[in-house]
C-alpha cells in the first residue's frame, strides 16, 4: 500500500497521446470487442498539456473529478459497472470461487492482543462478520466481553474500528472510526469498564498515531486542517501538525505541539516514550523512512523542542529508553539496519549495539529486560532475543517458511505476543515469556481445510540485468506437473514494502481450484533493505518492471505455467505495475488484474496522499524524471493494434490514497484503443476505499469476480 509512514519508450508515448489532442469534445463508443462487449461512450476532452516541450494529451482529465460531486462521472461509472456486472454474471465461476471463498474464511481469528493495566485488548471475528470486533479481557485468563462491535454501526459493514489504543492504565480506550474506506479518522474515547463513551469526538485525523499522556489525562495526535469545501477527499495533504488533548475539553481547546508551517509538506507523529517522560515527534516528507526526530520533555512546563535527527538522511526508530540513553534501529551506516544507542544530551554520538546482518533487520522492542529483533532472511521472518546492551540471548523458533509480526511489550513486563502465518496456515497468536523462553499458544484457529494438502516453494531466478529475485510458489499437492497449470502471479515492488508470507483466503481458493500462485520480490522492496529499495525506485524504476516480466518468463520456461494461463495482479503501486507490464509485454499474459492503480504518472502528486510518493516516483514538474515517468506511465503508453490480455480493472468510489480517477482514465483509454478482441474492464466498488476497513463481504465478492474472470482467460477449470 502507498502510505506514509507514523512510519514505454519516450517516442512511443509521444505517438500515442499527441493525436487525442486533435480529437476535440469527441463523444463515441470504442469499438466492440470480438466478445461482444459494447463499452459506454466516453467524451474526450482536448486537454494538452506542454512538458518541457513535449506535448501531453490528456482526453479524459473530467474523469478525475469526485464522483461523489460530478454528475457526468457518476454516469460513467454507473454506465461501466452495468456493462462489467453483465459481462462478471456470465463467467460459471464466480459462485464457485464465492462459496470457497466464503468457507476459508469462516473461522475464528484473533489479533495481537495489547496489555494495559491488568487487562488485555484484542480483536475477534468469528468468521464471517463484516469487521472484527474489539474485545477486553481483566487477566491473561478473563473471560473476553465486547467492547465496540463496529458491526453495529453501519448496515452495510462499510464502517471499520481503525486504530485504537489504550490508556497505559488499561481504565479507557482511544479508537479511530473509518467510514467507507476513507484514510480519513474521528477519533474517540471509551470508558472501559462502563463500555460507554466519553463526549471527546477529535476530527481531520489522517496518518497519525495516537498515544496517551502517562497519566491519562489526554492523547497526543496529528491532524491536517480543514480541506475546502468539496475536497475532502481530494485535496493535497499538508500542514500536519501535533496536537494534545485533555479529556473532557473540546477540540478546539486542544494545544498545538509541533507544527512546520514554513514546511508545509511535512508529515509529523507523536509518541510517548516508556517511561512517560518525554513526546517524540518523528518528522518525514514522503514515504522513504528518511526522518527528522524532535523531542519534548513533559517533566517541563511549556517544554521547548530539541532537534535529535535533522537531516532526513536516514531511518530512526524508537525502540525504547533508560532516562538520557535511547535505543534506535536505523539504517545508518547500515543499508540492512543496525542497533544503536544514542544520548539525547550528545546526539550525534551513536553508540553500536547490534550490527547490520546479512539479514534485514525490519523491527526491534523492548520487552522487559530484552529486546526482541526481527529479521528477513530471503524474505522468510527471523527473530532473535538480545540484552539491553545487543548481547545474544536466543533464538527465537518459528513455526514454519511465514511471517511473524507483533513482539511489541513494555520495560518491566517480560510477557509478549507474537502472530505468525503462512500462505497456507492462517494466523496463530503466540505469547512468549521473554525471561523462561517458554512459547504457548494465545489463539489457534479451528480450520475448514487441511494445510498440508498444500506446498510452498522458494525459488530464485535472473532478472533482465542477471540480478537473482526470490519467488514464492503455491500449488495443491499431487498438482500434475507435467504440463502447465493456469497461474496467478502477484507483485508489488515499492516503497520498501516487503512481500512475506502470509494467508490469504481469496488467494488459497485459486490455488484450492488446481491454480498455482506465485508472489515474486521484486526490487523496490524492502526484502534485501536500502539498496533493495533504491534498485527498483526513481530513475531504476524500470528494474521492477523487468523483474516482473523475467518471474513470468521463468514460470513459463520451468513447465510451472503455459503461454496464455498466466494472469497477473497486483494492487495500489502494484497497480502501477500491472499497468505497465501489460504495456511493454502483453503478449506475456492473458490476464491482468490492476488494482487501485497509479495509472497516471504524470499527476500523481496532485491529489490526496500522491505528493509523499515522489520519493518512489520522482517530480513530474521536474525534467529527468518527467522524462522517466513518461517512459512507463500506464495511462500513456497504451498501444493501439496490440493485442492486449484480458483486464479488469478495480477501484473504489472512496479511495482518497490513490483516487479512483486514476483508474477511471487509464480504463477509458484502453476502451477507447485499438488493443484486441479480449475484454477491457472496470469494476468500481461502492462505499469501500483503498483496501483497509473492507467488510468480508465485499471483499469476497470483489475476490470472486477478480479470479473468475482470471480463470476464463487463462483456461482454469472451476469446479
Amino acid at each position: 500500500m502507498l502510505r506514509p509512514k507514523y512510519r514505454a519508450p519516450l517516442a512511443l508515448a509521444l505517438l500515442m497521446t499527441v493525436p487525442g489532442a486533435t480529437q476535440a469534445a469527441e463523444s463515441a463508443a470504442a469499438a466492440a470487442p470480438a466478445s461482444g462487449l459494447a463499452y459506454p461512450a466516453t467524451a474526450r476532452g482536448d486537454t494538452v498539456d506542454t512538458q518541457f516541450g513535449v506535448e501531453v494529451a490528456d482526453p479524459y482529465r473530467w474523469l478525475e473529478n469526485d464522483v461523489r460531486t460530478d454528475p457526468k462521472v457518476a454516469a460513467w461509472v454507473a454506465a461501466e459497472n452495468k456493462v462489467t456486472d453483465a459481462y462478471l454474471d456470465t463467467l460459471p465461476g464466480r459462485d464457485v470461487f464465492a462459496k470457497r471463498m466464503t468457507e476459508l474464511y469462516n473461522y475464528e481469528r484473533f489479533g495481537l492482543p495489547e496489555k494495559a493495566g491488568s487487562r488485555y485488548f484484542y480483536t475477534r471475528n468469528d468468521g464471517l462478520q463484516p469487521q472484527s470486533v474489539l474485545y477486553v479481557r481483566d487477566g491473561l485468563g478473563g473471560e473476553g466481553r465486547v467492547l465496540i462491535d463496529p458491526n453495529l454501526w453501519a448496515k452495510d459493514g462499510a464502517t471499520a474500528l481503525a486504530e485504537w489504543t489504550p490508556s497505559k492504565d488499561g481504565t479507557h480506550l482511544l479508537y479511530a472510526v473509518q467510514d467507507g474506506g476513507t484514510d480519513w479518522r474521528i477519533v474517540r474515547v471509551k470508558d472501559v469498564a462502563t463500555g460507554k463513551d466519553l463526549p471527546d469526538e477529535i476530527r481531520w485525523v489522517k496518518f497519525s498515531a495516537l498515544d496517551w499522556a502517562k497519566d491519562g489525562s489526554g492523547f497526543y495526535y496529528s491532524r491536517f486542517p480543514v480541506p475546502e469545501d468539496g475536497e475532502t477527499f481530494q485535496s493535497l495533504n499538508e500542514n500536519q501538525a501535533v496536537y494534545f488533548h485533555r479529556l473532557g475539553t473540546p477540540q478546539s481547546a486542544d494545544l498545538l505541539i509541533h507544527a512546520t508551517p514554513d514546511k508545509p509538506a511535512l508529515n509529523h507523529t507523536a509518541q510517548v516514550t516508556d517511561d512517560g517522560r518525554y513526546l517524540l515527534v518523528t518528522s518525514s516528507q514522503g514515504t522513504d523512512e528518511r526522518y527528522g526526530l524532535t523531542l519534548y520533555d513533559l517533566s517541563k512546563q511549556a517544554p521547548k523542542p530539541q532537534i535529535l535527527v535533522d537531516d532526513f538522511a536516514n531511518n530512526w526508530e524508537y525502540v525504547g529508553n533508560d532516562g538520557s540513553r535511547f535505543v534506535f534501529l536505523t539504517n545508518k551506516d547500515a543499508p540492512r539496519q543496525r542497533l544503536v544507542a544514542m544520548d539525547i544530551g550528545k546526539p550525534d554520538a551513536i553508540a553500536p549495539l547490534v550490527a547490520e546482518s546479512e539479514a534485514t533487520l525490519v523491527g526491534a522492542s523492548q520487552v522487559g529486560s530484552r529486546i526482541i529483533l526481527s529479521y528477513l532472511g530471503d524474505a522468510k521472518s527471523e527473530a532473535r532475543m538480545v540484552t539491553l546492551d545487543g548481547q545474544p540471548v536466543a533464538e527465537i523458533n518459528l513455526a514454519d517458511i511465514g511471517t511473524a509480526s507483533g513482539f511489541d511489550g513494555k520495560p518491566g513486563d517480560p510477557e509478549t505476543f507474537y502472530a505468525f502465518s503462512s500462505y497456507a496456515r492462517p494466523t496463530t497468536i503466540y505469547r512468549l515469556d521473554t525471561v523462561t523462553g517458554k512459547t504457548t499458544i494465545f489463539a489457534e484457529p479451528k480450520l475448514t481445510f487441511d494445510p498440508k494438502q498444500f506446498s510452498v516453494e522458494q525459488r530464485f531466478y535472473k532478472s533482465k540485468d542477471g540480478t537473482e529475485v526470490p519467488m514464492f510458489v503455491v500449488m495443491k499437492k499431487g498438482l500434475d506437473r507435467s504440463k502447465g497449470s493456469p497461474t496467478l502471479l502477484y507483485g508489488y515492488g515499492g516503497f520498501n514494502i516487503s512481500m512475506t508470507p502470509a494467508f490469504s483466503p481469496t488467494k488459497l481458493a485459486w490455488v484450492d481450484q488446481g491454480g498455482v500462485l506465485a508472489i515474486a520480490n521484486l526490487r523496490g522492496g524492502g526484502e534485501y533493505g536500502k539498496a533493495w529499495h533504491d534498485a527498483g525506485r526513481l530513475a531504476n524504476k524500470q528494474n521492477v518492471f523487468d523483474d516482473f516480466i523475467a518471474a513470468g518468463e521463468y514460470l513459463i520456461a520451468q513447465g510451472i505455467t503455459g503461454k496464455g494461463q498466466l494472469a497477473i495482479e497486483g494492487g495500489s503501486n502494484g497497480g502501477l505495475l500491472v499497468g505497465a507490464v501489460t504495456n511493454q509485454r502483453p503478449d506475456l499474459f492473458a490476464a491482468a488484474l490492476p488494482a487501485v492503480g497509479v495509472m497516471d504518472m504524470l499527476r500523481f502528486d496532485r491529489f490526496t496522499a500522491g505528493r509523499y510518493w515522489v520519493d518512489d516516483y520522482g517530480y513530474p514538474s521536474k525534467e529527468a524524471d518527467f522524462r522517466n515517468l513518461i517512459r512507463y506511465s500506464p495511462y500513456h503508453n497504451i498501444r493501439d493494434g496490440v493485442e492486449y490480455p484480458a483486464v479488469l480493472v478495480t477501484t473504489a468510489d472512496t479511495d482518497d490514497r490513490v483516487v479512483p480517477g486514476h483508474s477511471f482514465k487509464y480504463t477509458a483509454a484502453l476502451q477507447h484503443a485499438d488493443a484486441g478482441d479480449k475484454p477491457h474492464l472496470i469494476r468500481i466498488e461502492t462505499r469501500a476505499g483503498h483496501g483497509s476497513g473492507k467488510p468480508t463481504d465485499k471483499i469476497i465478492d470483489e475476490a470472486a469476480d477478480k479470479y473468475a474472470f482470471a480463470a476464463k482467460w487463462t483456461g482454469l477449470a472451476v469446479e
